[in-house]
């Protein structure tokens, strides 16, 4: 089996619909993938409509949150989506992006850089509008070459462009997880490019907390860093996941260039309690 746990849509900020992921998914060969948009679960019902046959959506999210003024993400996976503390709390999140996206822009005039409101609107569609977003519209002025090599720089955590935004304590948001009947994986937990990176006493924290899981194989951790990675799970009774990160044309990862071991994927849907894994009938 290959499976994806981790990729996104227009519903955040990738570039491909929900339909359109997962009939890419089911075409580069996955049997399994997660949906997991920022914040937010508007893109599963669309993924459900037209999953193909042979392929398994697993319903996810991935929610923003900050430790000791670092910036994390958690992955939540088959939770149920209509709980009503958590879905508060990622509307929250939600409408914070804007006032957000704005202040970032702002800032980047004040550097001199000729991109605006209207080019990020465009860009981010219906989407949840982000950092991605504005990575790709300065990648359209030419101010960087790549959407990486924006959050690398002017939109990384300690950059000059750089604007916080209401997010999750993550102890909180493992409550919250838990709490809707899902399951929790700290998505790419040193990946040291995006930014300052929480120390590992505070992953032993979480994972004491009720978190299940790290996410290991990723594009943003080199081999001695998902090394290290797999030493600290062993050691926390942790599970280990790998994923693409998929955002479409946005970002170099491709589908399933990073995957999961069945095992692993066993254990995740024998403790979620909040959702199924959808089997594809052909949408």
């Amino acid at each position: 089996m290959r499976i994806d746990l981790h990729t996104h849509s227009t519903a955040s900020d990738g570039t491909d619909t929900p339909a359109e992921l997962v009939r890419n998914a089911a075409a580069c060969g996955l049997d399994v993938v997660a949906l997991t948009d920022h914040d937010t679960v508007a893109g599963h019902a669309a993924a459900r409509a037209a999953l193909p046959e042979g392929l398994t959506l697993v319903t996810g999210a991935e929610l923003s949150c900050r430790l000791d003024g670092v910036s994390l993400h958690m992955l939540a996976y088959l939770f149920d989506p209509e709980e009503p503390e958590l879905a508060r709390e990622r509307e929250l999140v939600r409408d914070d992006r804007v006032p957000r996206a704005r202040g970032i822009v702002a800032k980047l005039q004040d550097l001199g850089i000729p991109v605006t409101w209207e080019q990020v609107a465009r860009i981010a569609g219906d989407g949840a509008v982000g950092r991605p977003h504005i990575a790709t519209a300065l990648v359209e002025l030419g101010v960087v070459g790549s959407v990486n090599d924006a959050f690398t720089s002017l939109l990384a955590t300690d950059g000059p462009a750089y604007v916080e935004k209401h997010e999750l304590d993550p102890f909180e948001a493992l409550r919250l997880i838990k709490g809707a009947g899902g399951v929790a994986v700290f998505a790419h937990p040193l990946a040291v490019k995006r930014g300052r990176c929480l120390p590992e006493s505070a992953i032993a924290a979480l994972a004491a907390a009720g978190l299940d899981g790290i996410e290991v194989d990723h594009m943003d951790h080199d081999a001695p860093t998902r090394a290290r990675l797999r030493g600290t799970a062993a050691d926390l009774g942790l599970l280990t996941t790998g994923s693409s990160d998929y955002h479409g044309s946005r970002k170099t990862c491709r589908l399933g260039e990073y995957t999961t071991d069945p095992e692993i994927y066993g254990e995740i849907v024998r403790r979620a309690t909040g959702a199924f894994p959808v089997p594809g009938a052909g949408g």
